[in-house]
């Protein structure tokens, strides 16, 4: 006999007389319950003997033959379990009681047996997803019985809400009450173990095959795999985690919670034997990529990992709060801890980079560093990643003093942001490789080109901030700062490359001065502007308002003096003399013409504003 029906008065306790009728009543109530539920109970029993002698291979089904005799066969059960703490208490000695028993262990059976066959016939539709998604509609825990669900049914068809409960949703939740209603019964009865072994094995499978089909896998050595391989398993596992952290965990707490209401301890020791394998296996993942070789590449999906377990920590700390499944919780910390540990290792291994690039060739016609366009895009891609990581280096200070210099780190509307981690942290990057490119802009030969190479790269670096987060982050302060810098660049190529043409004509062009000294003008002039077109026409400028400007800031300083010599000592009142048409190449509108192809990027150049794709989030 369950221990529930072994419990006898304390002989200390001294319990008063019933009255006769009373007892009279008592017994005769008790007597009714027990023939009510020997009839229902022998009934289906004898049913169940027909079936499995039969060549059916189908088990007779109480709760899917009729739910009002399932209510019926529940109600007799509940009344049986009265008539036995009654005779229990009274009749102790009774050959009722073991009669009483017998019908109990033929109830329970059968009801093990429905608890299962609901369990495995509504697999589907006891989906997680119906819970997690529509748990507010669902019945709420107080709702205690059989009879309840019918009532929670009967409401939601009523009226104007016929549709709106759709079926796989209703059936889900009539398959939940069955079993909450069936565990209720078993409980009380003292059949809790066998009730909660038939659920635990049940829905673990279910649980390892939805994982399985999710691609979670700990027996995945992940340090032996090329990268490649590895990096899809990751794109794979941030699928997988949304998925079993918002469904599928939440859907079996939900419904371990709602079938064992009536004994919550047991509600958390399922889920916990339901999950907790499959919890570990999903978090040791992100931890055991942790553990692979760092490199910069690697660090968007990194910063991916952290993030998906970070945004998902709420509900894990939520659904895993019991100490029986702290390891979980521990194991997604830890993941986060290591995680973290990696991407620090990784931004240093990238300032390392920039520290330590020794390339000595210059980029021909001063275009776009390989570097730049790399450093620039990394950080780039980082600024997607500001809030993640705000996290990992909030306290992780920089191996400087702080504030950075001024000039290339200027303070941001934002004042919250001049102090922010993350922007000191990428400005201090960005400053790093400017100062490499100002050593590579030494390597050139021409001071001039020098300086159309920072003007280039520098706009590069303006453009990459002011068309992602780093804008956000550094703020149009730092922008503006640097905006004028390319423009200081951009003067000083024109001022070096252009200061032979000008120093060519006199200074005051319209003065009058001898013809031999107006020869002698134009001679330095087409030798300076055709040695300068020449050497400059290999040179580019990427930019198309960068290059404009330069254009502009070309014919605006020397178009108007070479316009008032050419018209004074050029005009139609010298072209009598030989050396007029011999000397003056060049009309003022031919300058324009000749820089209007200049700095421009050919086809073969182009690639110098390509993007090299280095991971991160898609632009």
């Amino acid at each position: 006999m369950r221990a529930i029906f072994k419990s006898t008065p304390s002989p200390t306790r001294m319990t008063p007389p019933a009255s006769p009728l009373r007892l009279s009543f008592s017994e005769s109530l008790m007597e009714e319950n027990i023939e009510a539920a020997e009839l229902i109970i022998t009934n289906w029993d004898s049913l169940s003997h027909d079936s499995s002698s039969s060549s059916s291979c189908n088990t007779a089904s109480l709760f899917s033959n009729s739910r009002e005799e399932a209510k019926q066969y529940l109600s007799s059960t509940k009344g049986l379990q009265k008539a036995m703490q009654y005779l229990v208490s009274h009749q102790a000695s009774s050959e009722k009681l073991v009669r009483a028993q017998t019908l109990m262990a033929t109830a329970m059976k059968r009801l093990e047996r429905e608890f299962y066959q609901i369990l495995k016939s509504n697999r589907f539709y006891l989906d997680p997803e119906s819970f997690s998604t529509h748990s507010s509609s669902r019945p709420s825990a107080s709702r205690s019985s059989f009879s309840d669900f019918e009532e929670y049914v009967s409401e939601n068809e009523s009226g104007d809400e016929t549709d709106s409960v759709p079926e796989a949703q209703r059936l889900s939740i009539a398959a939940m009450e069955d079993l909450r209603a069936i565990a209720e019964v078993m409980i009380k009865a003292g059949y809790a173990k066998e009730c909660i072994k038939v659920y635990k094995i049940t829905r673990k499978s279910f649980v390892d095959e939805a994982l399985y089909s999710l691609g979670v896998d700990r027996t995945l050595n992940l340090q032996k795999m090329d990268w490649e391989v590895l990096e899809a398993k990751i794109n794979n596992w941030l699928h997988a985690v949304k998925t079993a952290v918002k469904t599928l965990f939440s859907g079996e707490r939900i419904l371990s919670d709602q079938v064992f209401w009536v004994a919550p301890a047991m509600g958390e020791s399922c889920f916990m034997e339901i999950s907790k394998e499959g919890a570990l296996a999903l978090f040791e993942f992100p931890e055991n990529v942790a553990k692979c070789k760092e490199t910069p590449e690697k660090m968007f999906r990194f910063l991916d990992l952290y993030e998906a377990v970070s945004n998902h920590w709420p509900e894990i700390d939520s659904m895993f709060c019991f100490e029986s499944t702290s390891n979980v919780r521990s194991t997604a910390t830890n993941c986060l801890i290591k995680l973290g540990d990696a991407v620090r290792k990784m931004l240093t291994s990238f300032e390392t980079a920039i520290q330590k690039d020794t390339s000595k060739s210059t980029v021909p016609g001063g275009g776009i560093h390989p570097l730049t366009r790399y450093v620039m895009n990394y950080l780039t891609f980082l600024a997607d990643y500001s809030e993640v990581l705000s996290d990992i280096v909030a306290y992780w200070p920089l191996p400087i003093p702080s504030p950075l210099p001024e000039p290339f780190f200027g303070s941001p509307d934002n004042e919250e942001s001049i102090s922010s981690p993350v922007s000191v942290r990428l400005a201090w990057l960005i400053l790093l490789m400017l100062c490499k490119l100002d050593g590579k802009a030494a390597m050139y030969k021409d001071v001039s080109l020098s300086y159309l190479f920072l003007a280039n790269n520098l706009q590069y670096v303006v453009g990459k901030v002011r068309q992602s987060n780093l804008n956000i982050l550094l703020g149009d302060e730092w922008v503006t700062k640097h905006e004028l810098k390319v423009k200081q660049y951009a003067w000083n190529y024109v001022r070096m490359g252009w200061s032979k043409v000008l120093a060519s004509l006199p200074e005051n062009p319209t003065a009058e001065i001898p013809v031999d000294e107006v020869k002698e003008h134009f001679r330095k002039f087409n030798s300076a502007f055709e040695e300068a077109y020449t050497k400059q026409t290999s040179w580019v400028v990427p930019d198309p308002g960068l290059r404009d400007e330069i254009k502009i800031s070309l014919a605006r300083r020397i178009v108007p003096i070479y316009k008032e010599f050419y018209e004074t000592y050029g005009g139609m009142h010298l072209r009598k003399e030989m050396w007029v048409e011999s000397l003056v190449r060049y009309t003022p509108d031919d300058l324009g013409n000749y820089w209007s192809g200049l700095l421009n990027v050919s086809g073969s150049s182009g690639s110098v504003m390509s993007s090299s794709s280095h991971g991160g989030r898609s632009r």
